[in-house]
């Protein structure tokens, strides 16, 4: 599971490298619209600012797929992009209207969240997208069907997986929707204490996206709360208490979030660290700005779960601090420093300065608990361990690799690793980091360490009887193609 957790997340790198530029060009639209300075233009920032961000589940579903495959391949992201939009079409609340013969506006309210943005959804159909093409992307078929074998059947079975997905998630989805419902309702009498287990279960549920439905129970009017019409309107809004729901947040993603991404840039390995910056600021300025936190938090959320439910504790906390002491504010779009600039002049928000005050101690608990257990635990947050991220000059180097001598360097190294571990019927599967060789074995007992350094790796890692490490350098990609080609001979 934990080798799984960590292929996971460095599969959502690739998607979240452009959620931030997305989050800001929709801040730009949002803070132009604020000023009420060039209408249209900031309504065309908003809108292919808000496009990106709404195909979050597909963008998703194209990187589990590319990053849990075996191989980088175009046939299994067509297969993520078929599967995605097969499941998410056929449960929206259109479609269901037709195959129930109902009418739309009596399908049940949970699948209006099937649509482009459901990162659950993505995340299922990118790794049965990967499984597929690990399993038949060299199935023959008899000679009649024969044009479609190979990596041609992958978006094919991709397809039929889906229906079955689709089947199952038309019978339990409504159940799992309700069921966070109820729980919503079930905390509106706690008072402060409720507003921390929403905080809690928002950011927990963020990965499965049934967080929409506390959303929907405490911020629209569902059952009367209405938190963000009320905040913004004025109509029934109680000073204090209104926004309470919204409150909490500010300090988390204006302060929090970015005390997070520090911690995570300065544990990075020292080698790693102008990369993970790039990463890191962008989704801390994006979290600031316009509180648009999934940059950094799919950056840890499952290479360092444990990090995640720290994050979450903290969110149910900060909630339940503003809600203790009536500190109030709210947002049209997100609690970044644009809507929060805009509660100081409404006249709804009740002490909305402490929320600053808060957001700084927020900061300091942030970057202290994230860097203590980033270094106690050992956590492959970006930039370390095995969470490397690769260096774009060796991606440009692969233009030489045209050159007869350097080819047969790492098609020499490739044979003597290949020999050494075994042969190539001793390999299940084989993925690679910026640095590193990453195989699954069917006995590690029988690899031959001294021929494999002997061929000019830096180290080998064992772990367990099935999974082995090969220790390369930034050349890794040129060898790791050579092995692929040997394997699929």
């Amino acid at each position: 599971m934990y080798s799984f957790l960590q292929r996971l997340g460095r599969s959502l790198m690739l998607p979240i490298a452009v959620l931030p530029a997305a989050a800001i060009i929709t801040g730009i639209g949002n803070a132009l619209n604020a000023m009420h300075i060039l209408p249209n233009v900031a309504q065309f920032f908003t809108i292919a600012g808000t496009t990106v961000l709404d195909q979050l589940g597909i963008l998703f579903a194209i990187g589990v797929a590319l990053g849990m495959a075996k191989k980088n391949d175009g046939s299994v992201a067509l297969a993520a992009t078929i599967g995605f939009f097969l499941t998410t079409r056929v449960l929206s609340p259109s479609k269901l209207a037709v195959l129930c013969n109902i009418n739309k506006q009596d399908v049940d309210t949970a699948f209006n969240q099937m649509d482009n943005s459901n990162v659950f959804i993505g995340l299922i159909i990118g790794l049965i997208a990967a499984a597929t093409y690990n399993r038949f992307s060299h199935t023959e078929l008899p000679m009649a069907l024969s044009f479609f074998s190979g990596k041609r059947l992958v978006p094919i079975i991709t397809a039929f997986f889906s229906l079955i997905l689709i089947g199952i998630m038309f019978l339990v989805w409504p159940y799992f929707y309700g069921a966070i419902v109820a729980f919503a309702k079930w905390m509106i009498g706690f008072g402060p204490v409720g507003a921390f287990l929403y905080g809690f279960f928002n950011r927990l549920l963020i990965p499965t996206g049934l967080h929409h439905a506390l959303n929907s129970v405490f911020w629209f009017n569902l059952v009367g709360i209405d938190d963000i019409h009320k905040f913004q309107s004025g109509d029934g809004a109680i000073k204090g208490i209104t926004g309470r729901y919204q409150a909490g947040f500010f300090p988390i993603m204006m302060f929090g979030i970015p005390a997070a991404a520090l911690a995570m840039y300065h544990t990075a390995e020292s080698k790693q660290k102008k990369r993970v910056y790039g990463l890191i600021l962008a989704g801390a300025v994006s979290a600031f700005v316009t509180g648009v936190t999934e940059p950094i938090e799919f950056a840890f959320m499952f290479v360092a779960p444990i990090l995640f439910v720290v994050h979450a504790l903290l969110t149910g906390l900060s909630l339940f601090i503003a809600a203790l002491f009536h500190w109030t504010s709210g947002f049209a779009f997100s609690a970044g420093l644009i809507d929060y600039l805009l509660s100081l002049v409404n006249p709804v928000a009740n002490h909305p300065l402490m929320l600053l005050v808060q957001g700084l101690v927020f900061f300091i608990i942030y970057y202290v608990l994230f860097r203590l257990m980033i270094k106690l635990f050992n956590l492959n947050t970006p930039g370390r361990g095995d969470n490397l991220l690769k260096d774009p000059a060796v991606d440009k180097s692969s233009s030489t690799a045209g050159d007869t001598s350097t080819t047969n360097q790492y098609s020499k190294i490739a044979s003597d690793i290949l020999e050494g571990l075994g042969g190539k019927q001793n390999i299940k599967s084989l993925t690679h980091c910026a640095t590193r060789l990453r195989m699954e074995l069917n006995d590690t007992s029988i690899v031959n360490e001294e021929k494999i350094k002997d061929s000019g790796a830096i180290g080998i890692n064992k772990n367990g009887k099935h999974n082995i490490q090969v220790v390369i350098g930034p050349q890794v990609q040129h060898i790791a193609d050579e092995m692929e080609d040997r394997l699929n001979e």
